[in-house]
């Protein structure tokens, strides 16, 4: 961690919400007039959509685990390596993984591949990362130790696969079959990968629905925010010095279920996002500022 060049990532599996989270974070920027140098998960994958498919067909041959979750299917190194050089200089290496067509004719680049390595620009007030690796820690890297502020996104798990399965069968045309094998194969790498930094992060946002989810497989709609609580765990609240009576009142009938725990309705998840993180993120550019003498 470095006060002067302050990193904040969001982490959480695929189907999670983090881009919510992004949505909010793209608010606060703008309200503020912060500059954010954007950084994103899968540009840290360690093989495109080609050479994946190709990789998973040998790994399956084998009888080898090999996920987007784990670290043989990612450049942790290189991740950790962009952390710790942007909290000591404020840049670092990055790329970009180029989703789809509209982004192939932005970069320049066809969709499944990843762009060239390049600086980020120096004229930016903090790092925001936001994947699924934003917390990792292996025998070999802890990424973690590099982030300022770090904040999960965690549904629980049946709704995260309802939210995947309808994601990838509407959205991106996978077969609802292709999807559930995905979810499977990556388990192992989801336990051993992905649910150990939400005990890492400071703040976790955990969405619960109020409708039966029991079995995620034969859902034919994802609850929405409405028909959801949301779930709010503070690490430490002292650290960030949380006002829990101001959350209290700002979050309509939302109540404390624990000395560091707010639940609040579904509908105002934008809106706690919101409230609770902005102080923070301003609390660290300002400090940042004025430790480079720009305040």
């Amino acid at each position: 961690m470095s006060a002067k060049y302050p990193v904040i990532a969001i982490t959480g599996s695929s189907g999670a919400g983090t881009s919510t989270v992004k949505t909010a974070m793209q608010h606060i920027l703008r309200r503020d007039g912060f500059k954010a140098a954007m950084v994103e998960g899968d540009s840290f994958h360690r093989y495109d959509r080609k050479e994946m498919k190709r990789q998973l067909a040998v790994a399956a041959e084998e009888g080898r685990n090999l996920s987007h979750f784990g670290p043989e299917g990612n450049r942790f190194e290189d991740l950790e390596a962009l952390f710790r050089e942007y909290g000591e200089t404020g840049t670092g290496k990055h790329r970009f993984y180029v989703h789809n067509e509209d982004e192939a004719e932005f970069h320049g680049v066809r969709p499944g591949k990843f762009t060239d390595w390049k600086p980020l620009p120096r004229d930016n007030d903090l790092l925001f990362y936001e994947g699924l690796h934003g917390g990792v820690k292996t025998d070999s890297v802890n990424v973690a130790q590099h982030v300022d502020l770090l904040v999960g996104v965690v549904p629980i798990v049946n709704l995260e696969w309802i939210q995947k399965l309808h994601r990838d069968t509407l959205e991106r045309g996978h077969e609802r079959a292709a999807v559930t094998e995905t979810i499977l194969r990556r388990m192992p790498d989801y336990v051993n990968y992905i649910v150990p930094q939400f005990s890492q992060t400071d703040i976790n946002f955990q969405r619960v629905p109020t409708v039966d989810t029991s079995n995620p497989f034969i859902a034919r709609d994802v609850p929405t925010l409405d028909e959801s609580m949301t779930v709010i765990r503070f690490r430490n609240p002292q650290k960030f010095d949380i006002d829990f009576p101001f959350l209290l009142t700002m979050l309509n009938d939302s109540f404390m279920s624990r000395r560091n725990t707010i639940v609040a309705p579904g509908g105002k998840m934008v809106m706690a996002l919101e409230l609770v993180l902005q102080p923070m993120i301003e609390k660290l550019v300002m400090r940042g500022r004025e430790l480079r003498g720009e305040a």
